[in-house]
């Protein structure tokens, strides 16, 4: 029987008509006679694969980044050739980290270019900005590049997500930093947009539970390069904990802002998304100490212990000439959990078999051996993520945890987001 490829339709009607006068008839069509409608992008031959984010901005380290990844194992598919015969096609639009170029992006994805699904989109306030339409089109939020809550809540069935969770790590550094460690005048310094307001509001949730109040706070812009007035402001507040807000430039900016004007003995801690390579590594050494919370770490080729993560770490290189940071790795490993739930989805690709693929990777170890877990009403993916400190050039790991149990789980009901 020849396939039905009908490009956005859930509903296929066929009439018989008659070739005598006014007269027709119209026979109902058994479930055996119609083999397969595709849905919005997917063809016999290709499934499209879009997202936004940043390749020229402020965090560009990370959107460039993980777009190699993706684009490396949607290569490695491709030409093994393809998934049951389909090619991956992946598009990736530059919002340089603002939010009016990501609703501009988006609408071209969804809407021209009729993706199948978004991958690793990036940003806090650029996700949230385009989930909406996104969300109404049927099209699947694939492993965004933001820790944002609101990735996992409230679930909704094309929600998944890789990472850790900014709130409920900077929930646990207040508790952990203050409570445990005895630090008494705590501070933020955050990005003026919905991912800082994410950091404040966990790091304001901790000290709640502790009984503390927040000593001082400072806010900027993504594209802002000066911070001495805000260091001279909380060195003044006499601040001994800062919880940071910041991504990779404006981190690595003002730890070295801190060291220039020699102001020691602060604790200065960040989370997955200030959890670059390039802090560890910064050559003036002002990083050594600072602490971050990630759900995986970059691969040291010198002291790592799995050969396959040495091979992948060197073909990285040999394609794209720099070394791969975890940006890199999460969207190859996006990339693979998108190629898995394809192949067990099958030759007839429909946008259900495509989510319960996903939901039936209860016990999926990727490619770096961190270990993932989906369900019907669980999303969220990580379980839990790490404390980690910079020392030497590069991450070490510490014994703190936070668990996302529960987090994010769903009683079996779809958000109506």
């Amino acid at each position: 029987m020849k396939l039905m490829w009908i490009s956005g339709l859930t509903v296929a009607l066929i009439g018989v008509v008659g070739c005598g006068g006014t007269d027709t008839t119209t026979e109902p069509i058994s479930e055996e006679s119609v083999a397969y409608v595709a849905p919005k992008g997917v063809t016999a031959t290709e499934v499209i694969i879009g997202t936004h984010t940043d390749l020229s901005g402020p965090i560009a380290l990370y959107g460039v980044e993980s777009v190699n990844g993706i684009r490396m194992r949607f290569d490695e598919a491709n030409e093994a050739g393809g998934v049951h015969g389909r090619m991956i096609k992946f598009i990736a639009e530059d919002t340089q980290y603002e939010v009016p170029k990501s609703l501009i992006a988006a609408n071209k994805l969804l809407y021209n270019d009729e993706i199948f699904a978004m991958l690793l989109a990036l940003g806090t306030p650029n996700n949230n900005a385009v989930l909406t339409s996104q969300l109404k089109e049927n099209v699947p939020n694939l492993f965004p590049l933001t820790g944002s809550i609101q990735m996992v809540e409230p679930f909704n069935r094309l929600k998944f997500t890789q990472r850790g969770i900014y709130f409920d790590e900077m929930r646990s550094a207040a508790k952990y930093f203050v409570g445990e460690l005895g630090n008494e005048r705590p501070c933020v310094c955050y990005i003026d947009n919905d991912y800082g307001q994410e950091i404040l509001d966990g790091v304001n949730a901790g000290l709640e539970e502790l009984g503390v109040e927040l000593v001082a706070k400072s806010s900027h812009k993504t594209t802002e390069t000066e911070f001495t007035a805000a260091i001279l402001k909380f060195r003044d507040s006499e601040c001994d904990v800062i919880f940071m807000g910041t991504v990779i430039r404006d981190t690595l900016i003002i730890l070295d802002t801190v060291r220039t004007i020699g102001w020691e003995g602060v604790t200065w801690v960040g989370n997955n998304a200030a959890a670059g390579q390039h802090i560890p590594e910064m050559a003036s050494g002002a990083s050594e100490g600072y602490y971050a919370y990630a759900h995986m770490i970059p691969i040291y080729p010198d002291t790592e212990t799995r050969q396959e993560n040495i091979d992948w770490y060197n073909r990285f290189i040999e394609l794209y000439g720099v070394k791969s940071d975890v940006p890199g790795m999460e969207g190859y490993r996006g990339a693979d959990l998108v190629v898995t739930a394809l192949e067990i989805a099958g030759p007839d690709l429909t946008l259900e078999n495509f989510l319960s693929a996903l939901e039936s990777l209860s016990d999926y170890e990727g490619p770096f051996g961190y270990k993932l877990e989906f369900g019907p009403d669980d999303h969220k993916g990580v379980e839990e993520s790490h404390l980690i400190r910079a020392e030497g050039g590069r991450w070490v790991i510490q014994d703190q945890v936070v668990s996302y149990e529960g987090r994010g789980d769903s009683d079996a009901v779809v958000a109506d987001d």
